[in-house]
Order: C-alpha cells, then structure tokens, then sequence
C-alpha cells in the first residue's frame, strides 16, 4: 500500500515510520520510567500517559510527512544541504538521549 499526500502523490513511507518507531522507543522508554519515579505513578496509568503523548506525536509525523508531503520538492533541495540536516538531526537526537537520562542518574 502506497502512502497518498492531499494531492493523491505517492509518497515514501520510511521517514514516516522511522519517525513512528523512534517516538515508540523514546515515550515507551523513558515515559514510563520518569512518571513512575517523579510523580508515583502506577505501571497501567505510567503506560496509558506514555500511549497519551504517542497517538498525538504519530499523528503530527503523519500530517507532516505523509499528508502534506511534496516529493517534487526533494530534487530541488542539493543533497549536501540534506545531508547536513540530517547530521544536525542526528546530534540532536544524541543530545536529546542524554538529556533524558541526566535526571535518572544518581549522583
């Protein structure tokens, strides 16, 4: 099955579920964990929270990649400047992982 934006394009479905699966590990790794340990929540009400702040993540990465994607796009942009963001993107994500587990470490 091929993914459609509003105009009926076919779009590319990997960045979609790249961004799907890495928001699953992020909100069921660390949600969990940082509700039950800062606000005593139980282990049902620590996954409904993470499920919580899933469904609208998934859905934002949806409208922005699927819905209102424009795959003509791609050949103007070179693919130096692509490969930049990428890399910018990366090292964010990098940072983001240690930023989250600074709280957890006991010092």
């Amino acid at each position: 099955m091929r993914l459609r934006n509003r105009e009926g394009d076919a779009v590319d479905a990997v960045p979609f579920l790249v961004v799907a699966g890495m928001a699953f590990m992020i909100v069921f790794s660390f949600g969990p964990i940082y509700l039950m340990a800062l606000f005593g929540a139980d282990l049902s009400l620590a996954l409904a929270g993470s499920a919580a702040a899933f469904v609208p993540t998934v859905a934002l990465a949806y409208h922005r990649l699927v819905r209102s994607a424009r795959p003509d796009l791609r050949e103007e942009i070179p693919a130096s400047w692509r490969f930049r963001r990428l890399l910018y993107v990366a090292v964010a994500f990098g940072l983001l992982l240690v930023l989250l587990t600074l709280p957890l470490v006991d010092w």
